[in-house]
């Protein structure tokens, strides 16, 4: 589903020069920066709504505010990409209604080119995430990218999402990492700040979260459409792969 971002819909800021040599640790998001959030996009704001109305006899449209609503509800809070938390308060399976679209689930462009590069410079990353463990599960089930990562960590197990300041100390907490030697790359500039008032010095914006949406690029953060945009020009481990949907 959508949040509220400030970004804007120019390529005015700066690529990303990274240097590596002073990297340690990289963190990476997932929903809308290693994966489609088409998939997200279309299940929150279009096949669950017409469920629900379908459900409780409503008409759509009806149906489709009455859930926008509610999940600006609970936004920015870990409730926000909690299946159970929707099932129970929805009453409907949500979990198995992720499976029934999950053909839709689909990786960026050099994302796998990405994190070869990474592993082959020896920067094994981390995937830090607020979905859900059964959403994750759903995902790498159909895009099985899992054994890139030196760890996979989610927002539940942390008990805080990752808008929330308090979320980086904690992830200190459960896997060591010096905030001056870190890379995040996420797509939400809320999740950026965050990130930023946590200590993380090298912060990344995802200006094309959806395939289906046009890039918004951040005015205060370094933003790439493609992770191409972070390779080295004689990186060529992958043909550029189409995300699904």
């Amino acid at each position: 589903m959508n949040s509220p971002d400030s970004s804007q819909p120019t390529a005015d800021s700066p690529r990303p020069k990274l240097p590596w040599a002073e990297i340690d640790t990289v963190f990476l998001d997932l929903d809308g920066t290693l994966l489609d959030k088409h998939f997200d996009d279309y299940f929150w704001e279009q096949h669950l709504p017409m469920v629900y109305a379908g459900r409780h006899r409503l008409p759509p449209g009806q149906a489709r505010e009455e859930l926008l609503a509610i999940y600006r509800s609970v936004e920015n809070t870990l409730a926000w990409t909690d299946l159970h938390y929707w099932s129970n308060r929805l009453g409907l399976d949500v979990c198995a209604e992720k499976r029934q679209v999950s053909h839709l689930v689909g990786i960026h462009p050099h994302v796998d080119s990405f994190l070869t590069f990474l592993n082959a410079i020896g920067k094994r990353p981390r995937l830090v995430t607020n979905a859900h463990p059964e959403a994750l599960r759903i995902k790498l089930d159909k895009v099985p990218i899992g054994h890139h990562f030196a760890g996979i960590i989610c927002s539940q197990e942390i008990g805080l999402a990752k808008e929330q300041p308090e979320f980086w100390p904690a992830l200190g907490q459960a896997t060591s990492y010096d905030p001056a030697r870190t890379l995040f790359v996420d797509d939400t500039e809320r999740v950026l700040d965050s990130a930023a008032a946590g200590g993380l010095r090298y912060l990344v914006h995802i200006a094309r979260p959806s395939s289906r949406q046009p890039a918004r690029f951040s005015s205060r953060f370094p933003s790439i459409s493609s992770f191409a945009e972070l390779l080295p020009p004689t990186f060529n481990n992958e043909c550029p792969r189409a995300a699904a949907g």
